[in-house]
């Protein structure tokens, strides 16, 4: 047992030990977890705009079809040449056509095209290209004009930076659908043959981007294909692109202002973060350690701290801790009276029973041992009454804690025991008649208000002990033929019972001390260590359970002089 024991202690550790070193409390951490998550989640609902970006492309294309039918007019107009054609014989045509002229093209485009930053394509009726505002074409040949990647601009940070937001937007959704643009020899555009047929036609692309590398998602190219005319005549089609980077910039000047703002909230939301939990986790580990000090501490120095101050549910729990702590320390100092009070009845029994033995054992009066064997005979007979009534108040707190309240009615209750002593009183007078002294017993009577139902919460068996305890106490001290009342009225949100006898009355200043466990006051005449002095000590523990009050009062007649006793009991009604 004893090694069984110390394992069991070695494995708790000691106040103040390990068990409280840590650097950050879990339910901090978990308090900022859910602030920062759900302020992560809105983050990334305002970064994926992607309803901005669709306003920002539909406005993109919209200009851009304006450009390229601007370019389509002035190509129209200018860019064309005029072949006349042999008359046909019914007259009906006028022997004259008109076609696209490269030669007054190309410059027009290029002019035009420096001006919008575009690049623009013009193709013939057949859909082959005729001009590009990225090919120069001169007497030395043919130029053409690729726009290489910017230079990373900024300091290495910035450019870290900027390298990041590019691969962590990517992530976002907002392109997949989008068709990817590749230029093939010989294939004409989509855009194009639309034109050709008469219509303008619009498109989104996504284009791999020019000199990036693994990992970094496309670009937009925005391409806006109209026909040229001349008088409802279909010469040709103008291919206006563009690139999205315009775009990109703009979304990307609207995400790092959230990204700013986001960075402010949560700078906000991790101090408030650490301030709620500053006020929730520190005071519960104080609580948790100063339990842990009550626990391993062999005095009464350690006690809860008091944060009732508080006004919240932290103060309460600090509280109730602080009221159950001294509620523990006065049930412990009352487990040690109890058991100094058992000692010390017990001993008295004890030391009559020795004295009676070592006594028998020298005398040789038979009369003389006769007697002495009575008074052990005695003396045991209190001791197992002592023992019985000390079981049954050392398990009484046990019971009165397990067992589930019932409604119990204290009318009926007072009736039945009425009824019960009466019944007992009169088998006494029936087997006293013709004896040379009959009964004299007290009588028992109820007073319970008629059609009132006075129902408390309790357990029936204990308050039935109880009243019981009551009744045999005012008989024991009323007088023969005497009278015990047993009252019951509503006061309120409870019930009084009064159990009134016709004795003595208390001694002055003993009111509290008989409730005291082994306190004894019995009348004069009566043998002595027939009673344990645990009845009302009992009574009064059963009645605190069910949260109710007892206490006794000396009824008082006209004259002054004391006409008997009152024990007044209070439960809380139903």
């Amino acid at each position: 047992m004893a090694s069984a024991t110390g394992t069991r202690n070695s494995a708790v550790p000691a106040a103040g030990g390990g068990r409280w070193r840590r650097g950050v409390s879990p339910l901090t951490l978990r308090i900022l977890a859910v602030n920062v998550l759900a302020l992560l989640v809105l983050l990334a609902g305002l970064l994926y705009l992607g309803r901005y970006q669709d306003r920002l492309i539909q406005a993109e294309t919209e200009a851009l079809a304006t450009e390229a039918r601007i370019f389509a007019s002035a190509l129209g107009e200018g860019a064309v040449n005029r072949i006349l054609t042999a008359p046909s014989p019914t007259g009906d045509e006028s022997g004259e056509r008109f076609e696209l002229a490269p030669e007054l093209a190309r410059p027009m485009i290029r002019r035009l095209a420096e001006a919008t930053a575009t690049r623009t394509r013009l193709y013939d009726i057949e859909g082959h290209m005729l001009s590009d505002s990225r090919v120069l074409v001169g007497s030395q040949g043919r130029i053409e004009i690729r726009e290489l990647p910017a230079p990373p601009a900024g300091d290495p940070v910035s450019r870290a930076i900027n390298d990041l937001y590019t691969r962590l937007i990517d992530v976002v959704p907002s392109r997949e659908g989008l068709p990817a643009y590749r230029e093939a020899p010989g294939q004409p555009n989509p855009d194009v043959e639309r034109a050709l047929g008469g219509e303008a036609a619009a498109t989104v692309w996504q284009v791999e981007r020019e000199g990036a590398g693994d990992g970094v998602g496309p670009e937009l190219l925005l391409t806006v294909a109209v026909p040229v005319q001349r008088y409802r005549e279909v010469l040709g089609a103008v291919l206006l692109a563009r690139g999205g980077g315009e775009i990109d910039r703009a979304i990307r000047s609207v995400r790092f202002d959230i990204l700013r703002v986001f960075g402010v909230a949560l700078l906000v939301t991790i101090a408030l973060s650490f301030y709620l939990a500053g006020t929730i986790a520190r005071p519960i580990r104080r609580l948790a350690q100063a339990a842990d000090r009550l626990r391993t501490s062999h005095g009464r120095h350690a006690g809860i701290p008091d944060l009732t101050r508080r006004g919240d549910e932290i103060g309460e729990l600090s509280g109730v801790l602080r009221e159950m702590t001294d509620a523990l320390w006065t049930r412990m100092d009352a487990i040690e009276r109890f058991a100094a009070d058992v000692a010390h009845e017990i001993k008295n029994p004890l030391t009559s029973l020795r004295s009676a033995v070592e006594t028998a054992g020298r005398v040789s009066d038979p009369r003389h041992r006769d007697r002495l064997m009575a008074i052990i005979a005695d003396d045991v007979q209190r001791l197992d009454r002592l023992i019985s009534d000390i079981s049954n108040a050392s398990r009484l707190d046990a019971e009165l804690s397990r067992a589930e309240p019932e409604p119990v009615d204290i009318g009926l209750l007072l009736t039945m025991l009425a009824e019960m002593r009466q019944t007992v009183a009169e088998t006494v007078d029936d087997a006293a008649d013709g004896a040379a002294c009959p009964s004299q017993a007290p009588r028992v009577v109820v007073e319970v208000p008629a059609g009132e139902r006075l129902v408390v919460p309790g357990l029936e068996g204990r308050l039935t002990q109880v009243f019981q305890n009551l009744i045999d106490n005012a008989l024991s001290f009323s007088p023969p033929e005497g009278t015990v009342r047993l009252s019951a009225r509503r006061h309120g949100r409870t019930v009084t019972v009064v159990v009134s006898d016709q004795g003595p009355g208390i001694p002055a200043g003993k009111e509290e001390a008989i409730f005291d466990r082994f306190y004894t006051e019995r009348p004069a005449g009566e043998k002595f260590g027939t009673h344990s002095g645990l009845g009302l000590s009992i009574a009064k523990q059963i009645i605190s359970a069910h949260n109710g009050s007892i206490y006794v009062r000396n009824r008082h007649a006209k004259e002054g002089r004391i006409d008997g006793a009152d024990f007044v009991v209070s439960l809380p009604l139903l």
